[in-house]
């Protein structure tokens, strides 16, 4: 039995994330299900972290331990064959069995993107459409607060349990990226708590419509306390960029 490390692409729009759900439909259930039906037995595959419903991934990753006699091309053409257009395997590769997507993990990258305006129906459940004008060099001031280590639980929300993961996260990297009408926030960090990333781009558009400054913003990562002032994004516009290992 060997261990393969995948990584994958999807549109999120028509799932219920990635984790597994009771309704089978997360993104999770349908690589298992095609899974099964190539080796013939059920197979549990374990996630470098879950995207919520509507999230898209560029570079999710998961592993599965399998016996497989064939080439890994075989095995990742075998895998696009029982899942739908939605979902793509960018890369398949036998790993050593210590590799671990989630506890392997040194780092992620995320991406946000927001249409100033109407976007037009084929991006429009690719980013989130603002109709107002933005202060970026003010969000670009106030991202620059998260660098370095911090405790992020003022930009986490509230998931049913109690995981004992650690709040305390490296953040190397913030950027407000501009293309024509579209801005996009990179972020970068050793790791992400619940709804994090929504929830700091959240806040950050409300830096750049003047709803909170950025001293408001750096005084809310200080307090380590969650309030109404910080307001989850629409997921449509959140993509899962890479994993580090």
């Amino acid at each position: 039995m060997s261990r393969w490390k995948c990584i994958c692409s999807y549109d999120g729009t028509g799932f219920t994330g990635w984790q597994t759900q009771p309704t089978q439909d997360a993104v999770q259930d349908t690589i298992e299900k095609g899974l099964k039906k190539i080796l013939k037995e059920p197979i549990r595959i374990q996630g470098s972290g879950r995207t919520d419903a509507g999230v898209h991934a560029l570079g999710q990753v998961f592993h599965f331990d399998a016996t497989w006699r064939h080439s890994v091309e075989k095995l990742q053409a075998a895998i696009h064959s029982r899942v739908p257009e939605t979902i793509r395997i960018e890369s398949v590769e036998e790993v050593d069995d210590d590799f671990h997507a989630r506890y392997s993990a040194t780092g992620k990258r995320y991406h946000y993107r927001i249409h100033l305006g109407q976007a037009n129906p084929f991006d429009a459940r690719y980013m989130t459409s603002l109709f107002c004008k933005l202060d970026l060099e003010a969000i670009r001031l106030a991202g620059q607060s998260l660098l370095g280590e911090h405790d992020f639980t003022a930009f986490a929300a509230d998931n049913g349990s109690d995981d004992g993961e650690n709040p305390v996260k490296d953040f190397r990297l913030f950027e407000l990226v501009e293309k024509g009408q579209e801005i996009r926030f990179i972020f970068e960090a050793s790791g992400f708590r619940y709804k994090m990333v929504r929830s700091l781009s959240g806040a950050l558009i409300r830096v750049g419509r003047g709803v909170l400054t950025p001293d408001d913003f750096k005084r809310i990562l200080d307090s380590r306390v969650r309030t109404k002032d910080v307001v989850t994004s629409a997921p449509q516009g959140l993509f899962l960029e890479k994993v580090y290992y």
